[in-house]
């Protein structure tokens, strides 16, 4: 026999075997399964955080405007890239392109911070690499100044967990991520690598 009362009851009613609380016992169920979920999100966000690439106490004076072409070498494949760092305001303006000159990311780094400069989405990996550089090209006698754990010895320089740098001239040379690919480094003359 059809009893109206049991049909409109909800699904979680139904559930609790007539329990009174049901809006209570939706929740509850809802909530059960939204915790973990943010109990994730936060950790991602706080690993982001604390992942963050490293950028020295003050901007190194670097002999701007400089074009460097860039090898990312990982597994069996290689990119070619073009980067131009440039003076722009208080800033610096990092502009890594293709070899058609199409951009690939776009930052600025001014008063120690990464932002954003113009249309392109956000790049972690370009943001790293434009760090690691940094780190790469400050003169030697700037460098304990601006990363007080990195170390350098003749031809090889670290920031210990984080990048290794090892120079062939002060513009060419290898870096290497720990987790990440390898990247080789050379002035850019006038002609296309």
């Amino acid at each position: 026999m059809f009893n109206a009362a049991q049909s409109c009851r909800s699904e979680p009613a139904r559930d609790s075997e007539g329990s009174g609380n049901w809006i209570v016992d939706y929740f509850a169920a809802i909530a059960s399964r939204l915790v973990p979920a943010f109990l994730l999100l936060g950790t991602v966000l706080l690993s982001a955080c604390t992942s963050r690439a490293p950028l020295p106490e003050q901007t190194p004076d670097l002999p701007l405007p400089m074009q460097l072409h860039i090898q990312r070498l990982q597994a069996d494949q290689r990119l070619d890239w073009v980067l131009v760092i440039q003076r722009e305001g208080p800033g610096i303006r990092w502009s890594l392109m293709d070899l058609l000159g199409i951009p690939q990311a776009r930052q600025k780094l001014v008063d120690g911070a990464w932002h954003a400069d113009g249309l392109l989405p956000p790049n972690a990996e370009a943001r790293e690499l434009f760090a690691a550089l940094l780190f790469a090209l400050t003169p030697r006698d700037q460098l304990q100044g601006n990363y007080p754990t990195a170390w350098q010895h003749g031809t090889q320089r670290s920031l210990p967990e984080r990048w290794d740098v090892r120079y062939r001239q002060s513009q060419n040379f290898d870096l290497t991520l720990p987790k990440g690919p390898k990247y080789q480094v050379t002035p850019l003359s006038g002609d296309t690598p």
